[in-house]
């Protein structure tokens, strides 16, 4: 049994960018594809599948720029199990002044930070992609 499913998919994404694979696979749950469908709007992943079968996956098509670098530069989970990171509309952290993106639980749905400033919501910040 795994005890936190997302930074397992955050750590086989950081490490599949790191040894500059095309795609990832991983156990697939409706929270983790919400995560994937946030990524690629965001441009740091290009695509996604999810595949029905016997047992579930996620196939997480990974983006490249110049010189094979990544699309990202680093993700960290910001909210675990043992230590759940809840903030309100006007908290939401600004990951690299601007320049990344938080991704937070709300009430509304799984949305970044600048969407649920907007909206006006608080929540649990999962994790923050720079």
């Amino acid at each position: 049994m795994m005890t936190d499913p997302i930074a397992d998919m955050l750590t086989r994404i950081r490490n599949a960018a790191q040894a500059q694979h095309e795609h990832t696979i991983l156990p697939s749950s409706k929270l983790k594809a919400q995560l994937a469908e946030i990524l690629k709007q965001e441009g740091y992943i290009d695509d996604y599948r999810v595949e029905d079968g016997v047992q579930n996956s996620l196939t997480i098509f990974l983006k490249y720029g110049r010189d094979r670098q990544s699309a990202f530069v680093g993700m960290r989970r910001a909210s675990r199990p043992g230590r759940r990171f809840y903030v309100g509309h006007h908290d939401i952290p600004r990951v690299q002044n601007g320049m990344g993106v938080a991704i937070l639980s709300t009430s509304v749905g799984i949305m970044t930070g600048r969407d649920a400033r907007d909206k006006r919501v608080g929540g649990e910040v999962l994790c923050e992609v720079w």
